[in-house]
């Protein structure tokens, strides 16, 4: 079997191929919409021919802030096509943290939209202070579209301005080694950094995930992740494009909603943070749905009970589940268990590296545990304008170095057992701590703050936070969580505060958060 992106190169040619070798299939079904892959290509060269029109050069960066919708899809692939670097952006941001993230890549564009879950990007964006400079043309993909952007239809109107042919050679023009898409995750210094990728790298990673996880021609696939995230636009839309899998992309994660498309759809393959199954397993009316079409889920990003994955093949009537370990900064992916293996692996570890990826485990001892290191095609090109933070994470060897502690067993298994940094997981999102300290420090009569992750049921982690008031302060928990959700995304604000006289600090003066997790 030919390496997808030995095959396709780029991501415009492999929309343009899935038309040819998915005819008759399903491509994206999103509510009453529904496209055959054919259809599907066709909506992404109108969109790219109207990036053209509106100036879009080769190397432009395009931000797309907006949930699961299939106007993401074609935007952003649209985008692509056209020759510019996707640059997502969680749903979940603030004005601030999306103006950041935009004025970072120095983007051109903007694709968002108006209402989702009550929220006007626009006007968030607008209130968190003067756009950035870059920022020329900004989209609205659904909902009205205020002065001074355009709405989608209309952008689409402008596809006329540009033959067929010209968009052609537009997309043959890009090469394999061009950076594709610019993901920001933040740092421990809480200053988001953008993981470059390539055409070819994410081709040949994502191919040999389908591979690995057996996705095939005619899979039917829920995207829960969302696509903003390099799980749900590489492992749910390129996935599909790649192996002929309907793309069936789901707003917000509802359960009911969840079980629902499972039988109307008939849906093969369900991946999503554990959170998610726990939710469907627990929901009362689980037993009033046909769920027997389920093949397959991947799950990750959070400790995984051993019991989960028996109530998932047993009680979902998932035939394989799978559990995966990786970053942005290695494309989303590092190791993942196999069809064979049993629960207790699955449950208890991240598998192994799959095609010719590599892992390593940098021991300062004769323990076995150390820093987890991954090398391969997967690991980024490097941070976007920070050759320092890249020298930091990359060695000469191109070894990256994740921050995360883990042992490997007889079987080649990664397990994760700590973190060098303090990052943790909430609902399957990373949380920086420093980025929250960051914020909480604006708030008036904050003296001093810590923030770590505590073991939550249903997120797996939430934020506690450890106070220490500024005297005579006047400021309770609920003002402190309050501030926090003004200020941040709503997975990284505390679920609970601590107030303290004084923060743990060792004699260089870092705090040490071993000490508050044992209070916590």
């Amino acid at each position: 079997m030919t390496r997808a992106d030995l095959e396709f190169g780029t991501i415009p040619r492999l929309v343009r191929a899935s038309a040819e070798r998915f005819p008759e299939l399903d491509g994206l079904v999103d509510g009453e919409l529904r496209l055959s892959f054919p259809e599907l290509a066709a909506r992404i060269e109108d969109a790219a021919r109207a990036f053209m029109a509106a100036g879009l050069q080769p190397g432009d960066r395009v931000g797309v802030w907006a949930p699961n919708i299939a106007e993401w899809v074609i935007a952003a692939l649209g985008a692509l096509g056209a020759g510019g670097v996707l640059v997502p952006l969680n749903t979940r941001f603030k004005g601030a943290e999306a103006t950041f993230v935009l004025g970072r890549s120095g983007a051109r564009f903007l694709c968002t939209v108006n209402g989702f879950l009550g929220y006007d990007y626009v006007a968030m964006l607008r209130d968190a202070g003067p756009l950035p400079p870059a920022l020329e043309h900004i989209v609205v993909l659904q909902g009205d579209a205020p002065d001074g952007t355009v709405s989608f239809t209309d952008f689409l109107s402008r596809a006329g301005d540009v033959t067929p042919e010209a968009a052609r050679a537009r997309a043959d023009a890009i090469a394999p080694d061009d950076v594709a898409d610019i993901i920001f995750t933040s740092g421990t210094t809480g200053k988001p950094k953008g993981a470059m990728t390539t055409h070819a790298q994410t081709l040949r990673t994502f191919d040999a995930w389908a591979n690995t996880v057996g996705l095939t021609r005619g899979d039917r696939y829920l995207v829960v992740n969302p696509f903003f995230h390099t799980f749900g636009y590489k492992a749910g839309i390129l996935a599909c494009l790649q192996t002929g899998a309907a793309l069936i992309p789901q707003l917000t994660f509802d359960a009911e909603q969840a079980l629902r498309a499972v039988q109307e759809q008939r849906i093969t393959v369900l991946p999503g943070p554990p959170t998610i199954y726990q939710t469907l397993l627990d929901h009362p009316k689980r037993r009033d749905y046909d769920l027997t079409s389920l093949r397959f889920a991947v799950t990750g990003a959070a400790v995984v009970p051993v019991v989960l994955i028996e109530r998932m093949q047993t009680e979902l009537d998932i035939d394989i589940v799978l559990t995966a370990y990786g970053l942005t900064e290695a494309s989303g992916f590092g190791t993942m268990c196999r069809p064979e293996d049993d629960a207790v692996t699955v449950a208890t570890t991240c598998g192994r590296p799959i095609a010719d990826f590599e892992l390593r485990i940098d021991s300062p001892d004769d323990t076995g545990a150390g820093e987890v290191l991954l090398r391969g095609p997967n690991v980024m090109l490097g941070y976007l304008d920070d050759l320092v933070a890249t020298a930091a994470a990359i060695d000469g060897d191109g070894w990256l170095h994740t921050g995360d502690i883990g042992t490997v067993d007889d079987a080649g298994n990664l397990r994760i057992t700590d973190r060098l940094k303090d990052m943790y997981i909430c609902g399957g999102f990373n949380v920086y701590p420093a980025e929250v300290e960051q914020a909480l420090l604006r708030l008036a009569g904050v003296a001093d703050v810590a923030v770590i992750g505590v073991p939550d049921a249903r997120l797996g982690e939430v934020g506690k936070a450890f106070v220490v008031r500024r005297p005579d302060a006047d400021i309770d928990e609920l003002a402190v969580i309050a501030f926090s959700r003004e200020h941040l995304a709503n997975f990284k604000a505390p679920r609970s505060v601590v107030f303290c006289e004084s923060l743990p600090r060792n004699p260089a003066g870092k705090v040490v958060k071993p000490q508050l997790r044992e209070m916590a």
